[in-house]
């Protein structure tokens, strides 16, 4: 079984464990906004409530060891500005994030996803770190191949996501091999 820190920091970051008291910043700085949700799997969260809600589900996953999913906090202020994930399958972690509009552009995601990589090199048992964004999200594969992960394929049709239509839409698989490499990577 993979373990996870509570407390990942980085030079501009801590990537904490979040916290179901964390669902009105999180509201505030990316949940409800529809800029930040477009090409998530999840639409703009209507209350501060459906966040803690969310919270409480991803809390209990964290501690069955499948899913670990850290807060993304400015070192310097304390301010939570997103949410990054690990999603871990037999040998392989998936990794996921979400930055608040305001604070786009500024490498904060590429520097929570670096972190998140180097964690998972760290395992032993990983042998492949994945990730997948929208084929039509640039921003979001310049962020995975800056963290060091290599775009493999076009996965065709890969998601729905809700906040840009109802049809499937195709998505890129970038990864690169963990630490534990000697096992069969699978395909995405």
């Amino acid at each position: 079984m993979i373990a996870a820190p509570e407390l990942i920091a980085t030079r501009r970051l801590f990537l904490r464990r979040i916290a179901t008291a964390d669902a009105q910043a999180a509201f505030d700085a990316y949940a409800s906004d529809p800029a930040v949700t477009r090409f998530l799997a999840w639409p703009p969260a209507a209350s501060p409530g459906d966040v803690a809600r969310h919270f409480a589900k991803v809390l209990a996953q964290w501690d069955e060891g499948r899913l670990f999913t850290w807060s993304l906090r400015l070192k310097d202020a304390g301010t939570l500005i997103g949410m990054a994930d690990a999603r871990v399958d037999a040998y392989m972690v998936n990794i996921g994030y979400v930055i608040g509009r305001r604070y786009w552009n500024a490498g904060y995601a590429t520097e929570a996803v670096q972190a998140l990589c180097a964690w998972a090199d760290g395992e032993p048992d990983v042998a492949r770190i994945w990730a997948v964004c929208a084929a039509d999200n640039p921003a979001s594969a310049r962020v995975l191949e800056k963290a060091g992960l290599a775009r493999e394929e076009t996965l065709r049709p890969r998601a729905v996501l809700p906040n840009i239509g109802g049809e499937p839409r195709d998505c890129v698989c970038y990864a690169r091999p963990g630490r534990g490499a000697r096992r069969a990577a699978a395909p995405c």
